[in-house]
């Protein structure tokens, strides 16, 4: 694939705490000029953003971020919130702790929630791979399969790893056909990111690729 392509599959991401509205700023601007496929910056943010791009680009956004512990009425709240105020994707992150109690039902019911609040726009489920046991990454798959989810992603980028090629490969191998899958974290190269999608990635998180292309 070459660099636009690969660009069009970006979720161009601002989340560190410190990040201010001249940064994220620098992110829009930049995600319009590349023609990513989304920017992804904190809720707080969401709607002068929204304002701000006049939707040139869509807005993602990120709840019960980054320890997915929040309870499932927070994140409802949350994602109908960032929804009102423009966001057009959302990425939330699952109750890790539920996976390792084996509340699966519990699982799913929060992630369908979730995504009703979205009415209609994206939702990617964050499973922060890196925490868990591939038997457990293979529940998820399922799970987030049966609560209708459009995404699975890997990684918030705030834990102890980020996307690997064996997890988007056991991804694709365990999620329903109208699943799709996100890599992020410590995406740092366009040959990282090519081998991300032909594993079965159709997005990356990540802010490397378009650093490179201005480099």
């Amino acid at each position: 694939m070459n660099k636009e392509a690969l660009l069009g599959m970006v979720d161009h991401t601002l989340l560190k705490q410190e990040a201010t509205w001249e940064q994220i700023r620098e992110i829009l601007d930049d995600g319009i000029k590349y023609h990513t496929a989304s920017a992804c910056i904190p809720a707080a943010y969401v709607k002068q953003a929204a304002e701000y791009v006049q939707g040139r680009l869509p807005i993602c956004t990120v709840i019960g971020f980054p320890n997915g512990y929040s309870t499932t009425a927070v994140k409802v709240y949350e994602a109908a919130d960032a929804v009102k105020n423009g966001a057009d994707e959302i990425d939330m992150v699952i109750n890790v702790g539920w996976v390792k109690d084996g509340r699966d039902q519990e699982l799913e019911e929060e992630i369908r929630q979730v995504h009703e609040a979205c009415g209609g726009h994206i939702l990617k489920v964050i499973i922060e791979t890196c925490l868990l046991t591939e038997e457990e990454k293979i529940r998820m798959c399922h799970i987030v399969t049966r609560a209708g989810a459009e995404y699975i992603k890997t990684s918030t980028g705030f834990s102890t790893g980020g996307a690997t090629f064996e997890d988007v490969a056991l991804m694709k191998a365990n999620v329903g056909p109208n699943v799709k899958i996100k890599a992020a974290g410590g995406i740092s190269s366009f040959a990282d990111a090519e081998r991300f999608a032909e594993l079965g990635a159709s997005r990356l998180g990540t802010s490397r690729l378009v650093k490179l292309m201005k480099a």
